[in-house]
């Protein structure tokens, strides 16, 4: 039996000629479905696009998502239709920039880069990693992924995941001790999936319990962050930010945290590297794999409109 599947554009189609009983089709999610049979396997568009509306469960029998989240999904997609997450494709990148904005934050990368069109020499003393205390806000895929990229800068990392555990690295508080753990670190790396339970984790409460020039590093989501908290506690000098996500996104080129002394903006990029594809392909491989000897799909999660897990995987626990 001849297998369909979908590939949001043609380069992606490209790595795909050379498999066997397979009809691959292009579909972007926005135009309307190519006619024919059904599809087996949708893959969607890495930059997110189109109307999830468009799905048809006669006519789509499952997605393989390019990315982690799926909290756009959930009560978006129609039941019949088994939606399938980017697990092992992100989880080492978005660690990357996690420590990258982390690192260039603690040595002042932000000022000199600001200087550099007015050609002034910026120097001074910054705090730099060795030696800081950091809070690592989520302990899933990125978050175990972050600790294995900062062994060896000489940090003093606290781990924090849903609930408290020990593991061979030592001990790991639940999220509950949060408030108390937050007066003494110097830096918060957050990774948590982002769902109910975490909208609006980072609020005025929780960056006010922060120490004086503390920085906040978010590769999460940009919900799981009060926008307006940030940017009033960054604009009183309070804390310092470097996030790659942000709610709005973009962030409108007039919103004060732009040009806000101490604030990195990085536009979402941390998945956006191009061995991306590869691991992308290695997926959609095995996928159709799985379909064609009659196992089950990998990566399968629940977005039904009852859904409770969470909705950006990385549960930290």
């Amino acid at each position: 039996m001849t297998l369909r599947l979908s590939l949001p554009d043609e380069r992606t189609l490209a790595r795909f000629t050379d498999l066997a009983d397979v009809e691959v089709v292009v579909w972007d999610f926005v135009s309307p479905l190519p006619g024919g049979g059904p599809i087996d396997l949708a893959v969607r568009p890495y930059v997110l696009q189109g109307d999830l509306g468009l799905l048809d469960p006669d006519r789509v029998r499952a997605v393989q998502s390019q990315t982690l989240g799926y909290d756009d999904a959930v009560g978006n997609v129609p039941d019949g239709i088994t939606w399938c997450n980017a697990v092992g494709v992100h989880e080492g990148p978005a660690a990357e920039i996690a420590v990258g904005l982390l690192i260039a934050a603690l040595r002042g990368f932000d000022q000199f880069a600001r200087a550099m069109p007015e050609g002034r020499w910026v120097r001074g003393w910054n705090h730099g990693l060795l030696g800081s205390r950091v809070l690592l806000l989520g302990y899933g895929g990125i978050g175990t992924e972050i600790h294995a990229r900062l062994d060896g800068f000489g940090v003093d990392l606290v781990r924090v995941a849903r609930t408290a555990r020990r593991d061979e690295h030592g001990d790991i508080h639940g999220i509950d001790e949060v408030p108390s753990l937050l007066p003494g670190v110097d830096a918060v790396v957050v990774a948590v999936p982002y769902g109910p339970e975490t909208h609006h984790l980072l609020d005025d409460t929780f960056l006010a319990a922060m120490r004086p020039g503390a920085l906040v590093v978010n590769v999460a989501r940009g919900k799981v962050a009060d926008t307006d908290a940030l940017a009033r506690h960054a604009a009183s000098g309070h804390i310092r930010i470097a996030s790659d996500v942000w709610d709005p996104e973009p962030l409108p080129p007039d919103h004060p945290l732009w040009t806000t002394p101490g604030v990195f903006v990085s536009p979402h990029v941390g998945g956006a590297v191009t061995t991306m594809h590869d691991r992308v392909e290695a997926l959609v491989r095995d996928q159709v794999a799985r379909l064609q000897s009659g196992r089950p799909l990998a990566n399968v999660v629940d977005v039904s409109e009852r859904a409770e897990a969470p909705r950006s995987p990385d549960p930290g626990r």
